[in-house]
């Protein structure tokens, strides 16, 4: 895994940059997202903002990360979250490229996304 991108509830963000750093790793804040470094490979960042906190899964489903057990999005919901992202026009360019490469990398490895995928590109 490159990176990863977790989604924190508005009122938990404090408490969770504050235990990361606790445990070592470094924080780097931006508008709408805080950069994660530390032990674990890769960049890691804690989503927030207006963008994606209606993205927070309500149920989720189970997941490891680094041996953790999280609550991560399904399929259909990453896929949501990044044609989400990728119609904000007042992100990057850059980083909205690469949410369109994410949505075309989903769709080739799960073709049943197909028909959920409700941009045009």
């Amino acid at each position: 895994m490159q990176d990863a991108d977790f989604v924190v509830a508005t009122d938990a963000i404090e408490r969770t940059v504050k235990t990361l750093e606790a445990a070592g790793f470094q924080s780097e804040r931006f508008d709408w997202s805080i950069n994660i470094r530390g032990a674990l490979q890769g960049r890691h960042t804690v989503q927030h903002g207006r963008l994606l906190q209606g993205f927070l899964p309500a149920g989720g489903c189970c997941g490891r990360a680094w041996g953790i057990l999280l609550r991560v999005a399904s399929l259909e919901e990453t896929l949501r979250g990044k044609m989400k992202a990728w119609q904000d026009s007042s992100r990057r360019q850059s980083k909205r490229l690469k949410d369109q490469g994410d949505i075309a990398r989903l769709i080739e490895t799960h073709p049943e996304l197909w028909d959920s995928l409700t941009v045009n590109f």
